[in-house]
């Protein structure tokens, strides 16, 4: 059995090696059709593009990608090819509440914002979504959450809240941060959901978060209420046409990051785990195997204030720094992330298997 896999994926090589004959790692923006012609697996990230052109022929029949996200997935070509695919849902979603909540500490740190005065909004309300109302619980004054899937299904909210229509969102909302998966049809499109018609009807100034898909939110648009006030500070990772992102945009947001809110590597261990787990399902096999990040480092002191002792542990001003002095490396910068850890590492409550 051969196994394709993206060099960027942790912790996933010395087990692949038990699962399979050969195993071979590439970059994912240069996995080619010869590449996999003769894979029976294939394991990639969001810069592999799964579709028709580079799987037709090829012996793959199991396609996974250690992400949330699978719009890189042609998956309609997957289904009529008869190719097996597996998204890993929710493995990051603590990593992004932590960017979140981080980058909201960070903002509250700086004096742009007052937290306990704030009321946000939370437009998709998933895996990562309902991990953010988590995280911000008892740091904002009111939460909001939009979801008109979830709500047309008739699902529940989370206890004690209910779902609240955009309209609500605009009018009174001091933060809004999207976390919908990029849907371009039915009767729910997330395509440039932020675009001027939305912003133009703010009623106060917001900070604007975006750490879901960048297609959501619309360059231009963001550019013109930066401009006029009605976005008082925006915090970008997730950005349209990655990696030729918007210098422009990239100037004016007081965090902007090369789409690595989920890279902690809580979250990353996370994704590997359910990968392997969907490899030993696809392959009738059982094995015993531990994924966990590493160790905070041995001198690491946490502070006694709980914001400090946040941001000790991961600053998204530093990414934010980074990528603003070196935008042109926006790949290397998410390719080569360094170690961060979430809270659980601080009480070893973080899982592993």
């Amino acid at each position: 059995m051969k196994v394709v896999v993206d060099d960027k994926i942790p912790y996933i090589l010395e087990p692949l090696k038990e699962l399979a004959e050969e195993v071979v790692a590439l970059p994912g923006r240069e996995i080619r059709a010869a590449d996999v012609r003769d894979a029976d697996i294939l394991v990639v990230r969001t810069r592999t593009h799964c579709d028709k052109a580079l799987l037709e022929g090829s012996s793959v029949r199991l396609v996974l990608t250690a992400t949330i996200g699978f719009d890189h997935l042609d998956v309609a070509y997957l289904h009529e090819a008869g190719i097996e695919w597996h998204n890993c849902p929710g493995c990051n979603a603590t990593s992004v509440a932590q960017y979140v909540r981080n980058s909201l500490l960070a903002l509250e740190q700086d004096g742009i914002i007052r937290l306990d005065q704030c009321t946000l909004g939370i437009v998709g309300v998933g895996h990562v979504g309902t991990a953010v109302l988590e995280a911000m619980q008892g740091h904002v004054k009111h939460i909001l959450l939009n979801d008109p899937p979830r709500e047309s299904r008739h699902d529940t909210a989370p206890d004690g809240y209910c779902w609240s229509p955009l309209a609500a969102l605009q009018a009174q909302c001091d933060i809004i941060t999207l976390h919908t998966p990029l849907v371009t049809t039915g009767p729910y499109p997330t395509l440039h959901l932020a675009d001027s018609t939305f912003l133009s009807a703010l009623q106060r100034p917001v900070v604007f978060i975006n750490a879901g898909r960048g297609e959501v939110a619309e360059t231009k648009a963001l550019l013109q209420a930066l401009a006029d006030g009605r976005i008082k500070a925006a915090v970008i990772d997730t950005w349209e046409h990655e990696p030729a992102i918007s210098r422009e945009l990239l100037e004016k947001v007081y965090i902007g990051t090369p789409h690595i809110a989920g890279y902690s590597a809580d979250g990353k261990a996370n994704a590997t785990r359910m990968v392997l787990e969907h490899i030993c399902r696809f392959l009738g096999r059982h094995m015993d195997f531990r994924i966990a990040p590493p160790p905070l480092p041995a001198d690491f002191r946490p502070a006694a204030d709980s914001t400090e002792r946040h941001l000790q542990l991961y600053d998204p001003r530093t990414d934010s720094t980074r990528l603003k002095a070196h935008p042109e490396l926006f790949e290397q910068l998410r390719g080569n992330y360094p170690l961060r850890r979430e809270d659980c590492a601080l009480n070893g409550a973080c899982s592993a298997q």
